[in-house]
Formats: C-alpha cells, sequence, structure tokens
C-alpha cells in the first residue's frame, strides 16, 4: 500500500504540473479514444512502471477541472481540507448505513445535516441525509411530498393522476424523477418565468386551480435557488403563499446556489427557506468540496423515515434508529460523502464557507464589469448571480466554445434562454482572482481575433 500511496502522490505531481503549463487538456475525438490511449483489459496484469506511464497519459487527456482555464460546468476547483476529507473517506472505506460499521463518521454527517438545516432556518427536530447527486436529491423530496399527500402509496402504488409543478427554466431532473416515481412526464406542470427565469406564482396557482378542476392531485411545487443557465432564484415567499393555500409540499433546489445560506451577503436571495419543506445543497457546487457531496433536508423527519426506511434485522442490529442511517437513505451500502465538507468546514469555520460564497459572486462582478465595459459583448444576465451569460463580436456561441474547447484554450459551455444562445461562464470556483477572469476574456478575445475571425476572411 506504501508504494500505491508513493505513486499516488508522484500522478499528483504531474496532475498539478499540467494543471499549470497545460490547463485545457487537448480532447481526444471519440472515434480515436481507444487508438490514443490503451484502455485494454486484459488477461494478463502489467507491471508498475508500464501502469504508471499509462496512468500518467490518461491524467494527461483528462480535462483538467480544477485548473484556473475550466468555466464550463457548475463545479470546479480544489480546495485543500475537503480533498484532504474525500481522500481519508476512501481509506478508511465506511458505509454509512449503520453505527456499527460507521462509527463517529455518522456523528460527523448527523452534525453536518444539524447545521446545515441550522442556516436553513429550519426547526429543532429536522433531519436530512446525503444524496448521490442533486438529481437524487430532488427525487427524495418529491417521494416525501408524494407519501405524505397519500400515505397508501408505498404499499399500494399510484391509483390516481397526480400533478407536480416545476419552472420553465429548472433543472432537468424535475421531469426525469417524475417518470422513474411513476408520476409520469405527463403530469409535470411548467410554470412561466419572467425575463430572468424566476418562477411566476400567479401561473402557478392558475395550473394548480386547473388541474383541481380537472380532477388530478396536485401534491408537489419545486422551487429553484439558482436555475442551471442564469443562476436566477424563485421568490420562495410568493411561491409558499400558494403551497400553504392548496397544501402543497415545498422543495427548494438549492443544488446550484442553496451555498448562500453561509452568506450574510447573499442570504437574502433565499428569504423565506425555512418556508419550505425540503431544501436541497451540492456542496460540490458553492462549497468547492470533491464530487460529490449532495444533502437534502426536511423540517418533516418522520416523513424521512416513513419513505425510506425499511426492516433489515441482518442489518441494523445495534443503536437507535437516530444513528442508523440507512433507515433515512434512498441507499443501503453508500460511500462518505459527509467527511469531505466536514475537513473543510471544522478548518475554515463558518466564516470561512461565507468567504468562499462571497469570493464568487465577486468574481462574477468582476466579468460583469468587463462586459459592461466593452461594446463587442452583449451581456444577457443580471446581477446576484454566478452564471455570467454574453455573446463576442456575433460569434454564435456553440461555435465559440467548441472552438476553444478543441484548441485546448478554455473549458466553457453555452446555453440557451428565450430562444437566444449565449456563452455561459461560471465563477463558481472560489481560488479565481480577478487576473484569472482578465485572463479568460483576454484569451477568447485573442483566440476568435487570430483563429476564428481570421479563417473566416480567407
Amino acid at each position: 500500500m506504501q508504494n500505491d500511496v508513493a505513486l499516488f502522490s508522484e500522478l499528483c505531481d504531474e496532475l498539478f504540473k499540467l494543471e499549470i503549463n497545460k490547463p485545457v487538456a487537448e480532447p481526444i475525438p471519440t472515434s480515436e479514444l481507444y487508438q490514443e490511449l490503451d484502455l485494454s483489459l486484459n488477461t494478463e496484469g502489467i507491471i508498475d512502471n508500464d501502469l504508471k506511464e499509462t496512468l500518467k497519459e490518461i491524467i494527461k487527456s483528462t480535462p483538467k477541472t480544477a485548473s484556473k482555464s475550466f468555466f464550463n460546468q457548475l463545479f470546479g476547483g480544489r480546495i485543500d481540507k475537503a480533498t484532504l476529507g474525500d481522500l481519508l473517506a476512501v481509506i478508511l472505506n465506511n458505509s454509512m448505513y449503520t453505527y456499527k460499521v460507521a462509527g463517529p463518521q455518522v456523528g460527523i454527517e448527523k452534525q453536518v445535516l444539524k447545521e446545515v438545516a441550522k442556516l436553513a432556518g429550519y426547526n429543532d427536530s429536522s433531519d436530512g441525509t446525503f444524496a448521490p447527486g442533486g438529481s437524487m436529491s430532488n427525487m427524495m423530496a418529491l417521494i416525501m411530498a408524494r407519501d405524505a399527500k397519500n400515505e397508501a402509496i408505498r404499499a399500494e402504488g399510484l391509483s390516481s393522476k397526480m400533478t407536480l409543478y416545476t419552472s420553465a427554466a429548472s433543472h432537468y431532473s424535475i421531469s426525469k424523477n417524475a417518470a422513474l416515481t411513476g408520476i409520469g412526464r405527463n403530469q409535470v406542470r411548467q410554470v412561466n418565468t419572467n425575463e430572468k427565469g424566476e418562477m411566476l406564482s400567479e401561473h402557478l396557482e392558475e395550473l394548480i386551480l386547473k388541474d383541481i378542476a380537472d380532477g388530478y392531485q396536485p401534491f408537489f411545487v419545486n422551487a429553484t435557488a439558482g436555475t442551471t443557465v442564469l443562476g436566477a432564484f424563485d421568490d420562495i415567499i410568493a411561491i409558499s403563499k400558494v403551497c400553504k393555500k392548496h397544501k402543497l409540499w415545498l422543495h427548494v433546489d438549492g443544488a446550484y446556489c442553496g451555498g448562500v445560506i453561509f452568506s450574510k451577503k447573499h442570504k437574502h436571495l433565499i428569504k423565506g427557506l425555512e418556508l419550505s419543506d425540503s431544501f436541497s445543497v451540492n456542496a460540490h457546487k458553492m462549497l468547492g468540496t470533491p464530487l460529490t457531496c449532495s444533502i437534502i433536508i426536511t423540517q418533516h423527519k418522520a416523513q424521512l423515515h416513513h419513505s425510506f426506511s425499511n426492516e433489515a434485522d441482518y442489518l441494523y442490529q445495534t443503536d437507535s434508529d437516530d444513528f442508523n442511517l440507512g433507515k433515512t437513505s434512498l441507499q443501503c451500502g453508500r460511500r462518505n460523502d459527509a467527511l469531505k465538507i466536514w475537513t473543510l468546514w471544522k478548518s475554515v469555520g463558518t466564516k470561512g464557507l461565507e468567504k468562499i460564497v462571497d469570493k464568487q459572486f465577486e468574481m462574477a462582478q468582476i466579468a460583469r464589469d468587463y462586459i459592461n465595459n466593452n461594446d463587442d459583448y452583449t451581456l444577457y444576465s443580471f446581477d446576484d448571480s454566478i452564471s455570467i451569460c454574453f455573446n463576442y463580436k456575433g460569434v454564435p456561441a456553440n461555435e465559440l466554445c467548441t472552438a476553444l474547447y478543441k484548441n485546448s484554450e478554455l473549458m466553457v459551455g453555452f446555453g440557451n434562454f428565450n430562444n437566444t444562445e449565449f456563452v455561459r461562464m461560471v465563477t463558481i470556483n472560489s481560488l479565481l482572482e480577478k487576473e484569472d477572469i482578465y485572463n479568460f476574456f483576454e484569451t477568447l478575445e485573442t483566440f476568435v481575433s487570430e483563429k476564428m475571425l481570421k479563417s473566416v476572411t480567407t
């Protein structure tokens, strides 16, 4: 094992050098992947030196998500103490379903959940769990809402058509989860949004009333704290009033930007969160932990247990249900995702996490200011978002982003809202500095001038 730890350290050194000298890996076309890299699995193994060289080649060609040229997705960067926690979780290799096999790691998870619930403004009897991603967090909320509306469903299955509601700008997992849980995609109602992508509560109520009149059973509303494209925040207070009136479960999907619960300056963006029934946040996004670190909490502890517990004498043999986390989890065996956020939180404190969140908004504002001061750019996003959406010199966004990727210049994606396509740059890497933002634009502008526009004129 010590030899492998030394090899791991050597490979890390290789990666760190590449992140500096070659921050955007040269992509291998899928048609050439198996010719370029030896990914084969054979009857006989290979010696350590050959394995090391193969791994180095794989690392070289793998996208560098921690580099300061990665602005592509809703995660990025690498925070040391969080990475330390994740590495420890791998070495310890505990499964989190019982106290017997996880020991104090259960206490670590419960402490993180307790503090997150407190920051969300939830009651003292709230509870939660770690799920394998934001999509599964949303599914857990949907299942709790479904069972709360009709407790017989767990045993008997659906007997009537139930409807749920989410904004047209929300995450695709809502429709996917409706299909997976037996609700059906056709029973998902997309609520209109304003020009920022925020749900219109007036239209929400119209849809609910129509469904009631048509004999459907409304049960669940999904609000979003940070829409995937523009980073918009739904008005939780307005939506909550509609939910209370019609007795619907309100879930707030904060997978992208729910981390604002840590920020005094930006917490106003989720004003009214304490009125919701459940809330999810991905610490591997705004808080910078390694993938995955997805948290869901609810004010209805009994419902969490009711929807996900199942007796298993071969498993739950010691201690109380409160410390046997499999009773409130979507999974049975699951890795320890709590340790990485705990080591980060323990090392920097709540104030340190606040700084991590605030830094992302600061970098986003620097990017918006740059765009607003340059006539060659058109800005489509707004303040209070860490998604910076823009176009440059009328170059089609999908062509620009693809060319930057293929030429190993920048990793940045494109998005679409209201039939307008644009570059979507995200500043979720809290290790970015002002010069990194300027370097992004300088790289983009130089590339367009020297390669894209030149190729058009010739």
